[in-house]
């Protein structure tokens, strides 16, 4: 289904803003409570827990986050879902999100209900709701759908991005790369797991993996220290394999650098049992990989053979 028509009365130009607004209602049905606890006054009253806050926000743009090969259903849950990879990777839980859209007039109206049904559905599965928003017009050819995720966290602690020490050990979960093959919408955000991991007193540092490995591995490193990656050790995706069939690039190229894995990148500390550490992981979560793929070393006193990530590059914006 293709996301603009040329034809008046099938676009969202014909219903105008308020029918348009009614419509998000009736698409979002359960999943946006109503007002004064969703959509419909000036602002959504969500009640606090006293926990510590989580908050994101991530958009969905055609032409740069998805195209007409994907299913408008799986672009409304793309939109949530990306965001909710970020509350995983602090060991949250989410609570309730708001939807903005930018759209062009020719947005076709029967596109843009499977997207909020998508976003229904992938709501209704992790427990959001959906209280608010806003919608304003675009230029021509253009959708954008910003949504802003308010989380908690479960446990005592939210995990951040700092914290590594030299020796302690960097891990993966899943498979990297070949995202572009299905796998950019397909996925599903390690909630579970990343609530777990917070829980653990071995781990000490905490993200997601969105851009890819080799860019993300960055914020986790503090300065003078440096990631030395096994490169036997790395778990390449099937897609990776197949996509570096297609580029001609090696299927190591792929995995650190396609972006779009949402996968959690782990530090654990230095000290502790590893091996009760993964055994723990397996008994939790058996269908779920957790890869060991280095450790954090000084920047000179690097082992040989690390994986020479400045060779490699993740995606950035603006670039």
């Amino acid at each position: 289904m293709r996301i603009f028509t040329p034809i008046r009365a099938e676009s969202v130009v014909s219903l105008g803003e308020q029918r348009l607004i009614t419509e998000i209602k009736r698409w979002l049905g359960a999943a946006s409570p109503a007002a004064p606890f969703g959509i419909g006054d000036d602002c959504a009253v969500v009640p606090s827990s006293g926990k510590p806050m989580l908050i994101t926000t991530d958009p969905v743009i055609y032409g740069q986050h998805f195209d007409d090969s994907v299913p408008a259903r799986a672009v409304g849950a793309k939109l949530l879902k990306r965001n909710l990879s970020d509350i995983a990777a602090m060991g949250g839980k989410p609570v309730a999100a708001v939807v903005s859209l930018a759209i062009a007039a020719d947005t076709s109206t029967q596109w843009l209900r499977e997207f909020y049904l998508g976003l229904a559905a992938a709501a209704h599965t992790f427990k959001v709701k959906i209280v608010g928003g806003d919608v304003t017009q675009g230029p021509a050819g253009f959708f954008g759908a910003f949504l802003t995720l308010h989380g908690e966290a479960v446990g005592e602690r939210v995990v951040t991005r700092g914290g590594a020490m030299p020796g302690d050990r960097i891990y993966v979960t899943g498979t990297l790369g070949g995202s572009l093959l299905g796998h950019h919408f397909k996925f599903t955000p390690r909630l579970a797991e990343g609530a777990w991991l917070a829980r653990r007193s071995e781990v000490c540092a905490m993200m997601d993996v969105s851009d890819g490995l080799a860019k993300d591995l960055d914020s986790l490193t503090p300065k003078g220290l440096a990631p030395a990656l096994c490169e036997s050790a790395i778990p390449i995706s099937a897609a990776a394999r197949k996509c570096a069939v297609q580029t001609k690039q090696t299927p190591l190229f792929h995995a650190l650098g396609d972006g779009e894995d949402y996968e959690l990148l782990v530090v654990v500390c230095y000290r502790v049992d590893v091996v009760k550490f993964e055994r723990a992981w397996a008994r939790k979560f058996p269908r779920v990989r957790l890869t060991k793929i280095g450790t954090f070393a000084k920047r000179d006193e690097m082992p040989g053979g690390a994986v020479r990530l400045l060779d490699y590059s993740g995606y950035e914006h603006l670039r």
